[in-house]
């Protein structure tokens, strides 16, 4: 079986690592060729999958006035190659990936849908493209894959086809998920965070749905009650150059007790070097960086944002979005926790994953989906 990927681009980001870990988990597979379509450029993920022998094509858009033409090249590609099931990710690689397979004779496909509050984070035309996808999806896919309940919810809403729709959450690979006590600790040396020091960490993309500014004012809170606490931030933009943030966090007059990494490649050094996590988002889908914390046995606060109370069960502590206040009691909870209720909670937090959340289990759950389409049954 040929299951062709077709997404927007491949620079690091929580889609484009879920289709990494998916080609990855099924690179061994003697029966099932997994191809990937960027519609854009390569980027850094796009390197990771030819690395590891994964096809990928890219078809150079670089905006609107680019859409015909990379619809042509598209229609190209899936002619040549002949997929027996197209899966596209995201709004505008579902509406421009599902026209073209269709136009090519292909019934096979599955859209991916990864957010969750359609009111926030999108651009005119994204909205745009939202309605048309709503329009369509009684028509051009066979059926549509959301990574969260909440995504699901949310998209039926706004006119989304019910029918067509299941739920899939993410997987995690736990081999990966690993550090060594060296690798963390060259970080906490490099950045001057004492071995007694207590890391409360966020690792996000700097974004407004994101909420930095949320977690930054509920750390100028803890950071008033707590001396030995330091806050690490990593994720693209989350840097020094960055001058909004760094105004925002000077304003705590706690400034030397923030750490900024920007993007880094050592994920799980990074989670390692964390004594706990915060996801402070004010919308998410099925968000991966809170898993990977779990997936790392971390001591989690999460604001109730998509379904990441779904995700963290009752091992740690949501808090409603956009509530600095609320968000700091929960940190000095965790904070104020002896070692070995820390340890619980993250210990609880990992067995959750383990026991619902491997890629193992995204796997199986894909594998059926294709099988079933492949073998033309009825999935509604």
């Amino acid at each position: 079986m040929k299951v062709t990927h077709i997404i927007v681009g491949l620079h690091i980001g929580g889609a484009e690592l879920m289709l990494l870990r998916l080609c990855e988990s099924f690179n061994s597979s003697p029966d099932t060729e997994h191809r990937v379509i960027s519609l854009t450029d390569l980027g850094e993920v796009g390197a990771l999958l030819r690395a590891r022998g994964i096809s990928v094509d890219t078809l150079g858009m670089r905006g609107a006035w680019d859409v015909l033409a990379t619809f042509a090249k598209l229609v190209r590609c899936l002619r040549l190659n002949r997929p027996d099931v197209v899966q596209t990710w995201m709004y505008h690689s579902d509406l421009l990936g599902g026209l073209a397979a269709r136009w090519v004779g292909i019934r096979n496909v599955i859209w991916g849908i990864r957010t969750t509050d359609v009111s926030c984070g999108g651009g005119k035309a994204t909205i745009v493209v939202r309605k048309l996808c709503a329009w369509l999806s009684f028509s051009i896919p066979a059926i549509i894959v959301c990574a969260a309940q909440a995504s699901r919810d949310a998209h039926v809403a706004v006119g989304y086809s019910p029918r067509r729709m299941t739920v899939i959450p993410n997987g995690f690979d736990l081999e990966r998920m690993t550090a060594s006590p060296q690798e963390c600790g060259v970080i906490r040396s490099a950045h001057g965070i004492g071995v007694n020091e207590f890391v409360v960490g966020s690792l996000g993309r700097f974004n407004e749905v994101k909420d930095h500014s949320s977690f930054v004012q509920a750390a100028a809170i803890v950071a008033r009650r707590f001396l030995h606490v330091k806050f690490l931030m990593v994720g693209r933009d989350v840097d020094y150059g960055n001058n909004a943030l760094v105004a925002e966090i000077a304003a705590t007059g706690y400034a030397d007790r923030f750490v900024l990494l920007g993007e880094r490649k050592d994920v799980p050094a990074c989670f390692g070097t964390m004594d706990m996590f915060c996801l402070h988002s004010f919308t998410e889908g099925f968000p991966n960086v809170l898993g990977e914390a779990m997936s790392m046995a971390l001591p989690c606060v999460t604001t109730d944002a998509g379904d990441a109370a779904y995700l963290l069960g009752c091992n740690g502590f949501v808090v409603p979005v956009r509530d600095p206040q609320s968000l700091a009691r929960a940190l000095i909870k965790v904070i104020s926790a002896t070692d070995g209720e820390r340890s619980r909670m993250g210990q609880g937090a990992y067995k959750r994953i383990v026991e619902n959340f491997t890629m193992k289990c995204t796997e199986r759950k894909f594998q059926e989906l294709y099988e079933r389409l492949y073998l033309n049954q009825d999935i509604r």
